[in-house]
């Protein structure tokens, strides 16, 4: 496909997704689907609705505002209680479909969506964390920080603290993400684990560093555009801060090229090339791509990124953006889920990672998609 041709296919694909898509029936709700769940406040809608209102804010088009009005107006009462959201579970993954919250207080002035801020942002004050500092990705997971854990959570914090509380958490913000460098990437390489456990009591933890053995794309993925998305919420007196997590941008963003392929894209398994059971990953492409657009348009990178970033965004389209043979878009090379731990005894194993299933049109790649091409 040309340019014009990617362009026409991606604004039917965002169509074809809103019109059969609604708070109870997510259609890009991948997981949801196959457990035959209802659903509930969960990170991979919000992902999907910041990109919808990524759409607003570039186009203007009302119905993008509507639609993610009425998605998480179903979830938040009008008194700021979230329907099927517990404080009390202490989950990061929680925390990200409210950074949504902000954008819709102010475009819709819906009181509702301020105190719903109040009640996420309550969660962190009893969130379990490290000795270091750091809050634990899930109270399930004791001791454990996940990259992941930082897109889903410090923005969110970054922006209730400058916005509203006097800015008294932010340089809590900032130093998590200072104690993940510290702790969780690898001086050889400068990539980053997916995840440290501080207790080293994990089985997948090194018994010398704490962390994971491999370097998981979209856990990379998510941890660039946290760090991009954070170092945006900052107030502008946190020069110093603002520009070391910018540095750790650009030191990510160049330690990411070497592992590019030809196409565009990166691995599942960002070093692991050389595997045949690798493959090139949508979703963590895709957030890399929306990351290093966004770093450049703020300022945060050097303006050469934009060209790395279209490069990883024309890689997805060329090899997953499709259509089925009943004419419906798709969009295909998503890992379904990947995590460390837990009753599957996931073990953070090269063999681990190809094993989970690879998967169409789940939001965890096309949202992240969609931010990119918004960027661009």
């Amino acid at each position: 496909m040309n340019r014009q041709e990617t362009d026409e296919l991606l604004r039917e694909y965002i169509d074809y997704l809103l019109e059969n898509s609604d708070a109870e029936h997510p259609m890009w709700n991948i997981e949801k689907i196959r457990q035959g769940m209802t659903n509930f406040w969960n990170y991979i809608d919000g992902c999907m609705i910041t990109a919808v209102l990524s759409l607003h804010a570039r186009t203007g088009e009302d119905r993008y505002l509507d639609f993610a009005d009425r998605f998480v107006g179903y979830f938040v009462q009008e008194d700021g209680s979230i329907k099927t959201y517990d404080v009390s579970e202490y989950n990061l993954d929680n925390i990200n479909p409210a950074k949504n919250l902000f954008y819709l207080y102010e475009k819709t002035g819906k009181e509702k969506y301020r105190r719903a801020m109040d009640l996420v942002r309550s969660q962190l004050d009893t969130m379990p964390r490290t000795k270091e500092g750091n809050f634990w990705h899930k109270q399930i997971y004791p001791n454990q920080v996940w990259l992941d854990g930082l897109y889903m959570a410090q923005p969110f914090y970054m922006a209730y603290e400058t916005r509203f509380n006097n800015m008294q958490g932010c340089l809590d913000s900032f130093r998590q993400f200072q104690n993940v460098e510290k702790y969780m990437r690898d001086p050889e390489t400068g990539l980053y684990y997916h995840g440290y456990d501080e207790s080293r009591e994990m089985y997948w933890a090194d018994p010398e560093t704490g962390c994971s053995p491999n370097f998981w794309l979209r856990s990379m993925g998510w941890f660039t555009l946290g760090l991009v998305d954070t170092a945006a919420a900052m107030d502008e007196s946190m020069y110093y801060e603002r520009s070391y997590l910018t540095g750790m941008l650009c030191n990510l963003a160049e330690s990411l090229l070497p592992f590019q392929d030809k196409s565009g894209m990166f691995y599942q398994i960002v070093n692991r090339a050389d595997d045949p059971r690798n493959y090139l990953e949508t979703s963590g492409t895709a957030l890399i791509a929306a990351a290093l657009l966004r770093g450049v348009r703020l300022g945060f990178l050097p303006g050469r990124f934009r060209e790395i970033a279209e490069k990883a965004f024309y890689g997805i389209t060329e090899k997953y953006l499709s259509k089925n043979e009943d004419g419906s878009p798709r969009l295909g090379g998503i890992c379904l889920v990947a995590g460390l731990g837990g009753r599957q005894h996931r073990d953070g194993s090269l063999d681990y990672y190809f094993s989970e299933p690879v998967v169409e049109n789940d939001a965890k790649g096309v949202g992240p998609l969609i931010l990119a091409y918004t960027e661009l």
